[in-house]
C-alpha cells in the first residue's frame, strides 16, 4: 500500500453517517472515508452477524471491541479479541467474518 496525495487530517468518527450493510444473518454499520485510494472504515457488526459473501479484498483490521470470528476459505479460523488486529493481502485468502457477541472494528484497505 502506498499512501499518497493525504494532507494531514482529523478524522471524528462520531460526525461520520453510517450506512447500514446486511448479511446473511444481521447487519454490519459502516462509517467510511475515502483518501485518495485508501479506504479507512470504523465497522460495527450487530450480535449474530454473518457476512453475505466471501471477500478477496486485502484488509488491515483492529478489533477495539467485542469477539470476531474469520473464516478463510481453506478452512482455517481465527478469533479476534479487542486488541487483536489481522492482515491479508488482496486476492490472498478469501476470508469471510461473523461474531455472535458483535464487534467494533477498524480497517483500513
Amino acid at each position: 500500500m502506498d499512501i499518497m496525495n493525504i494532507p494531514f487530517g482529523i478524522t471524528n468518527w462520531a460526525e461520520i453517517p453510517t450506512t447500514r450493510h446486511t448479511g446473511d444473518q444481521g447487519y454490519a454499520l459502516w462509517r467510511t472515508q475515502q483518501f485518495d485510494t485508501i479506504r479507512v472504515r470504523m465497522v460495527e457488526y450487530s450480535e449474530n452477524y454473518l457476512a453475505d459473501h466471501w471477500c478477496s479484498k486485502g484488509h488491515i483490521l483492529l478489533c477495539l471491541e467485542g469477539e470476531l470470528h474469520t473464516e478463510l476459505d481453506d478452512g482455517r479460523s481465527f478469533t479476534l479479541t479487542a486488541g487483536m488486529s489481522y492482515q491479508v493481502a488482496d486476492q490472498a485468502e478469501a476470508h469471510r467474518s461473523s461474531t455472535s457477541k458483535g464487534a467494533k472494528l477498524f480497517i483500513v484497505d
